[in-house]
């Protein structure tokens, strides 16, 4: 059996051996499936970790514009008199006080006073701050989601039990076995964890995106939120921040509803192809196997059957030497006499020795009974 191999194992078995096993084989292979997956909708948490970068780079350079607010104040009050402050003035003569002819100095009561001031208050910002509110509802909803699919069972096992028996000559073989495998649920919920880690860093970027000075004047301001469909202004189209930030409106417009897949496979069933197939010639190969403790005996016996075949083999040659004109019915006469006379005196011998046993044994019984 030293450096015994399967191939070598099989080879090596008589044919005639492996037919009459196969021949005979008898057996049933049941199988049983227990699957269940979740299959939980996390692409929506690497799109929002793309666009982030670009709705910072738009915070960071705001859309702008000049509001140019424009009221009459008493002439004490005015910040800053400007060309537009004149020309009003001459156009509205009512709101001059006093005129010095001699200077010509003018006084007026009320001037024009206009303040120029810069405004966020631009539709391209308002499109950014009312998709930062969007992404704030949208995590809030699928972490909802998440929480519920974490009570969803998760199950991958498998079952084969199979039986087998056949005969071999006078020799009755049995098989029996039971496989199980379990999948370790220790990698699903380390990667359960990766996905609620990610989800804080997003929203620890959104919480930086809602700190930055752009979107809490928008914010203070009570800005009105836009509505879809968004307009496609110059900045908007041709704007790479906002080409993503686009990206990001119309795939948070498309995927609020739960995309959660629930993946169901049970199965209990006496297969009858290939794994059964499979499973016999692993039965064939285990009594192989098994039948390798017999080696011992089965060389002794060749021996034996060696050393009566050189045994006759003398014999023949022997009477042959002695006159070579016997013939075959000549010699099995000889043979079958001798054959005879032996087995005569063999048991003629045993029965002599039985009965010097029974003499001994009756005078044994006779003492004892005396006694």
């Amino acid at each position: 059996m030293d450096n015994l191999k399967i191939l070598d194992l099989y080879e090596k078995a008589q044919d005639e051996k492996k037919d009459k096993f196969s021949n005979n084989i008898e057996s049933s292979m049941r199988v049983r499936v227990d699957f269940e997956k979740t299959i939980r909708d996390t692409e929506w948490i690497e799109i929002i970790e793309e666009t982030i970068p670009y709705i910072d780079n738009i915070f960071r350079s705001p859309n702008r514009f000049i509001v140019n607010e424009e009221e009459i104040v008493k002439i004490e009050l005015a910040r800053k008199i400007t060309v537009d402050s004149i020309k009003h003035l001459s156009k509205h003569t009512n709101l001059i006080q006093d005129i010095n002819k001699q200077t010509g100095d003018v006084r007026p009561s009320k001037i024009l006073n206009i303040n120029k001031e810069e405004s966020y208050d631009t539709y391209e910002n308002r499109l950014i701050y009312t998709l930062v509110q969007n992404t704030k509802i949208f995590i809030n909803q699928k972490k909802k989601i998440l929480e519920e699919a974490k009570s969803l069972d998760y199950k991958n096992e498998k079952t084969l039990e199979y039986s087998g028996k056949s005969k071999v000559s006078e020799e009755n073989v049995e098989m029996n076995f039971t496989i199980k495998t379990k999948v370790d649920t220790d990698a699903k919920e380390s990667s359960e964890e990766g996905i609620w880690a990610r989800i804080d860093r997003v929203e620890q970027k959104i919480r930086d995106l809602t700190s930055s000075e752009v979107y809490k004047i928008l914010e203070k301001k009570h800005i009105s939120l836009v509505r879809p469909p968004i307009k496609k202004t110059n900045v908007v189209l041709k704007n790479v921040n906002f080409q993503y930030a686009v990206k990001l409106w119309n795939y948070l417009q498309e995927n609020m509803e739960d995309n959660t897949q629930n993946i169901t496979d049970k199965k209990d069933y006496m297969d009858g192809g290939d794994l059964k197939v499979f499973a016999d010639e692993n039965f064939l190969l285990n009594y192989l196997l098994i039948s390798t403790l017999n080696q011992n005996e089965e060389v002794q016996e060749e021996k034996i059957d060696r050393i009566k075949e050189n045994l006759l083999d003398n014999m023949l040659e022997k009477l042959m030497d002695l006159d070579s004109s016997l013939t075959e019915e000549e010699i099995k006469e000889m043979i079958g006499k001798k054959f005879n006379l032996i087995k005569y005196k063999k048991m003629a011998s045993i029965q002599e020795i039985q009965n010097i046993f029974s003499k001994h044994i009756e005078k044994y019984l006779e003492k004892i009974n005396r006694s």
